[in-house]
C-alpha cells in the first residue's frame, strides 16, 4: 500500500455535507474493492474477461481513505462490493480498519458466497452488519449455467455458515431471467422463508453487453415475480424505508421479509442517496448514468491532501444526475459491466 496522499485531517465532525442539486442527501457509498471474481455470472460478466492491471486499481489504503472521506462527511453506511470482495488479497485488513471508522453506522457486504463458509466469522468480529448473498438457482446444474463456473455447494454451506454467526441481516439476491431461473421463483423464496433470512428479487439490469443473451428477451418484471409468489405466501408491504432501493413486502406469518429491486419498471431515484466508487477509483454519481469523477487522481497527487478529496467528493455531487433511463434509447447507455460497476 503506497498512496502518495498527505497525512489524513483530524476532522470528525460527520456533519452531513452531501447533498445533491435535487436536495438528496447521500448518506450510502457502495465501495467496490476488486473487478475480479472466482464466478463469471451470465448477467455480470463476459465468459473471457479482462480485468484491470494492479496498478490502476486502489491499494487498500487507497480505499480506506476513501471511506474516512466520506464518513466524515456524513455517510453512514458502507456497503463493500465487488467483483468479488473476498478474493482481494489481505481484504480482511481493510474491513477491519473500516470497521473502525468513527460516525459508521453500518458496514455491509454483498458477496457470491463462496468464501463465506471460512470468512464468516472474521467479518463478524470485524464490525460487518449485515450480508447479502447472490444465488440465482437451487439446481447445481443450473447454478453452473448462470454463474459458468460456480458450485452451488459452495454457496449453500457460505450461508449456512453466515446463519450461525447472527448477522443482523442476511439477505438473499436473485436476479430472475426468463429462459434461465423464472420457473424457481417460488423454490428461492421457500429457501428465504425455511431459514428466516430475507430475500430480494432484482430485474436485470442493462449495464454492458451480455455475452450470451439479449437482456431485453430475459428480463422478468418484478410485478410478475411477486404475482408467482403470492400464490403462496401473503404478502403485507412494508413502511419501513431501507437504505438500498429495495421495496419491501412482509411474508405474512413468517420472520421473512420479501424485497423487489425493479430498475428496469419502476424507476426509485427519487429518493436515492447512493453513489458508488469503482476499485479504480472512480466515483460514479448514479448507477445508470456514466457521470464521474476521478478520486485515484487526487489520492495519487503529491500535492493534494485529504481536505482536498473531501472537496472534490463535496464538489461532484452537483453531478449526480435526477434519474436513471435504462432502455430508454433517447439517452445513452451506460457501457460498463456490473463488476467494473461495483454491485
Amino acid at each position: 500500500m503506497n498512496s502518495r496522499l498527505k497525512p489524513l485531517s483530524k476532522s470528525t465532525d460527520h456533519k452531513p455535507r452531501l447533498i445533491d442539486s435535487f436536495g438528496r442527501q447521500v448518506d450510502y457509498i457502495r465501495l467496490s474493492v476488486t473487478d475480479r471474481c472466482d464466478f463469471r455470472c451470465v448477467y455480470c460478466m463476459t465468459e473471457d474477461m479482462t480485468f484491470l492491471p494492479r496498478k490502476q486499481i486502489l491499494s487498500l489504503e487507497e480505499l480506506q481513505q476513501v471511506a474516512r472521506a466520506f464518513t466524515e462527511l456524513g455517510v453512514k453506511k458502507i456497503r463493500l462490493t465487488g467483483g468479488e470482495p473476498m478474493v482481494r488479497s489481505d481484504v480482511m485488513s481493510l474491513i477491519e480498519s473500516l470497521g473502525k471508522l468513527p460516525g459508521l453506522q453500518e458496514l455491509l457486504l454483498t458477496t457470491n458466497g463462496a468464501q463465506l463458509d471460512n470468512y464468516a466469522p472474521a467479518l463478524k468480529a470485524a464490525g460487518v452488519n449485515r450480508i447479502n448473498i447472490s444465488i440465482d438457482s437451487l439446481d447445481a446444474d443450473r447454478f453452473k449455467r448462470i454463474s459458468r463456473v460456480g458450485e452451488l455447494d459452495s454457496v449453500l454451506a457460505g450461508i449456512d455458515a453466515a446463519i450461525a454467526e447472527g448477522f443482523d441481516r442476511i439477505k438473499l439476491n436473485s436476479v430472475i431471467m426468463r429462459g434461465y431461473n423464472e420457473d424457481e421463483v417460488l423454490a428461492l423464496a421457500d429457501y428465504a422463508v425455511d431459514r428466516g433470512i430475507d430475500i430480494a428479487f432484482i430485474e436485470e439490469m442493462p449495464l454492458g453487453e451480455a455475452s450470451d443473451h439479449a437482456r431485453e428477451e430475459t428480463t422478468c418484471s418484478n410485478a410478475w415475480v411477486r404475482s408467482v409468489i403470492e400464490e403462496k405466501y401473503e404478502l403485507l408491504d412494508s413502511a419501513e424505508k431501507t437504505a438500498g432501493p429495495s421495496r419491501y413486502s412482509q411474508a405474512v406469518g413468517h420472520r421473512s421479509r420479501i424485497g423487489f429491486i425493479s430498475p428496469i419498471t419502476h424507476n426509485f431515484c427519487e429518493d436515492c442517496n447512493r453513489v458508488r466508487v469503482t476499485v479504480e477509483g472512480r466515483l460514479l454519481l448514479c448507477l445508470g448514468n456514466e457521470h464521474s469523477v476521478d478520486l485515484k487522481a487526487v489520492l495519487r497527487d503529491s500535492n493534494s491532501t485529504h481536505e482536498d478529496l473531501k472537496q472534490i467528493i463535496i464538489a461532484a455531487m452537483d453531478l449526480k444526475p435526477e434519474r436513471h433511463y435504462f432502455y430508454d434509447k433517447k439517452h445513452v447507455q451506460p457501457v460498463r459491466l456490473m463488476n467494473t460497476t461495483g454491485g
